[in-house]
């Protein structure tokens, strides 16, 4: 899939990869998804939310020592209304027996 962007009255066709570092800019198109199961994976997650939209990365926060999840993670959709949407649909949903916290993540 390319993305045409016109800039300065110019068009460009825009790769997959620069589409995908452009998305990353934008924290709204980033959830942060907490009060996960410590049994919520990757895999999980990413079937439950892959829904809403197109992903570009699905990440749950392990402990490095023990590789156990921290209870929280990451939904990086590609556009924002994706997230937006699944924001609105999914905050306050049981998954794996807890109910999940979700809103827009914040850049450090």
């Amino acid at each position: 899939m390319n993305i045409m962007l016109a800039v300065n009255g110019v068009c460009r066709f825009l790769s997959p990869p620069f589409f995908r570092w452009m998305a990353w800019r934008h924290s709204s198109s980033k959830l942060f998804v907490g009060g996960l199961s410590y049994d919520t994976n990757e895999p999980v997650l990413k079937e439950v939310f892959e829904q809403h939209g197109e992903l570009i990365e699905v990440k749950v926060i392990c402990d490095h020592k023990s590789g156990r999840s921290k209870g929280y993670g990451f939904v990086h959709f590609i556009s924002e209304d994706s997230a937006s949407k699944a924001l609105a649909e999914m905050d306050g949903q049981v998954l794996d027996g807890r109910n999940i916290r979700i809103q827009y993540a914040n850049k450090k």
